[in-house]
């Protein structure tokens, strides 16, 4: 038997999952780290934590594989998104926290972009909008407030990278300074047309080309673990970011397809084939996946609460001890009250991209309590993806978006919350039999790219799904409900 190891780096945790030559799930280990918040809007995580999870996940799923543990050929690696860390060359050290996507504090730096009239060339040239979310505001803000940072970076003794190129470096002791291009795509500083970083916006940014990893495929030779790590070296093959990791574990190949995550946030994106199709509705055009260089491209509806909303019941509110009693909480709730959450603790993103509104609730009585709470909670999630998906209907009018939306993350095990989906949308949702898609997408990819694991059209015939949920509502039910949520977004939006 031999074996893929898939290393997932998240936004909360970071897991190292074993698949075999068929592709099913032997061992997993998961690991927990803390979040900083300096400051109102900032997140940071201390990259020494990343990588020292990411280390200690192979290692036990490697232990417990015991003798087999040579017979993994190939490590595929999938990360948390737009997340930047910058460090020194020689030491590897970083120089500062990783600042995470979710952090706000380049909003003015954004601003004074727009108001400068530079929005239109990073829009046109990254398909991405003028936004804090991504990672060259991020990178800006280490050079211009880290002592030194600006100057040693133009004399090469810094690098910049997303995580899975941070990770990459790690792994391979400093050989390699790569990425793939579906990372390099939600940076803000990548030409997805030309396939190579951008000098404008580079020099718009003040950000020295050379400290930019080089931008590979995704199933790719991006070098070898060092020896002192595993006692032997594997080869990396495989990489993408976690929401084109899980189109790709999704099988969503074919243009029309479409996935939506939900983890820590909500990702939606659809597959728009070899050409890329700009959006009207606050979309982002990306990178899905690329293989032989050539790019297949996506439309992207990116949410920045959904699982945190339960994490905030539980942290925040503490009115949940874990996320599993939100399903429960939520049969009790009484229907008579019609209570919103608008999550929007960052801010909100597709379609409405603000930077600085504050999330809200909204039809609270002396009556309401926790089972309501965590009803408007999970409810917020799909009220969110309709958005996406009501967006990318419009955008997406060549050939028409899937009927079926295919999900995957921790909140797909909720059965309450993927048939509140089902009704919202009013289509169908299917759950797969696989719920780790994310790492089965780079596992595939690090197989396919030694052979292991078969092509892409052997590897979509074997997608399967566990459960279909199909809409119930009524149909004034479910348009009252929306249209409550579109009024309570433009209040939030208001404030």
């Amino acid at each position: 038997m031999t074996y893929i190891l898939a290393i997932d780096q998240g936004t909360t945790s970071t897991r190292s999952i074993i698949f075999d030559e068929n592709m099913n799930i032997v061992t997993t280990d998961q690991v927990e780290f803390e979040q900083h918040f300096p400051k109102s809007g900032w997140v940071e995580h201390n990259p020494n934590d990343l990588w020292e999870t990411t280390l200690k996940t192979c290692q036990t799923v490697m232990n417990a594989l015991g003798q087999n543990m040579n017979k993994i050929e190939a490590v595929g690696i999938t990360n948390q998104r737009e997340t930047v860390i910058v460090w020194d060359k020689n030491t590897g050290q970083p120089i500062y926290n990783a600042i995470v996507w979710q952090d706000r504090r380049t909003s003015d730096v954004c601003e004074k972009m727009r108001l400068a009239g530079n929005e239109k060339i990073i829009t046109d040239r990254t398909g991405l909008l003028l936004d804090p979310y991504f990672s060259s505001t991020k990178l800006k803000w280490i050079l211009d407030n880290i002592e030194g940072a600006r100057k040693r970076a133009e004399n090469g003794e810094l690098l910049f990278g997303t995580v899975d190129c941070f990770l990459i470096w790690k792994l391979t002791n400093g050989e390699i300074h790569a990425t793939d291009a579906t990372n390099a795509a939600r940076t803000m500083l990548y030409d997805i047309h030309k396939g190579r970083w951008s000098k404008t916006i580079c020099d718009l940014l003040e950000i020295p080309i050379k400290m930019l990893p080089e931008v590979k495929d995704c199933a790719a030779n991006f070098g070898k673990t060092h020896t002192n790590l595993f006692k032997r070296r594997i080869p990396i093959c495989g990489v993408a970011g976690d929401q084109q990791a899980a189109t790709i574990g999704q099988a969503c190949f074919k243009p029309g397809m479409m996935k939506s995550t939900y983890g820590t946030g909500c990702f939606a994106l659809l597959n728009t084939g070899e050409t890329p199709v700009t959006s009207k509705n606050k979309l982002l055009t990306t990178i899905a996946y690329q293989f032989d260089g050539k790019p297949t491209y996506a439309l992207e509806g990116s949410i920045f609460i959904a699982g945190a909303v339960v994490q905030w019941l539980r942290d925040g509110l503490k009115i949940i001890n874990e996320a599993g009693e939100t399903q429960e909480l939520s049969e009790k709730a009484d229907n008579e009250q019609n209570v919103i959450i608008v999550p929007a603790f960052v801010g909100l993103g597709a379609p409405y991209w603000n930077a600085e509104c504050r999330g809200a609730v909204f039809g609270l009585t002396r009556n309401t309590g926790a089972p309501e709470m965590a009803k408007a909670a999970l409810e917020s999630v799909g009220f969110q993806t309709r958005d996406l998906l009501e967006a990318m209907s419009a955008d997406w009018q060549i050939s028409g978006v899937s009927p079926t939306l295919r999900v995957d993350g921790g909140m797909c095990s909720s059965d309450w919350t993927m048939q509140f989906l089902s009704d919202i949308i009013n289509a169908p949702v299917d759950r797969p039999k696989i719920i780790e898609t994310t790492a089965l997408g780079v596992a595939w990819l690090a197989g396919m790219h030694i052979g292991l694991y078969p092509d892409l059209d052997e590897f979509s015939s074997k997608w399967t799904k566990e459960k279909e949920f199909k809409p119930s509502m009524d149909e004034e039910c479910r348009n009252s409900k929306y249209l409550a949520w579109k009024r309570a977004v433009k209040s939030t939006l208001e404030v």
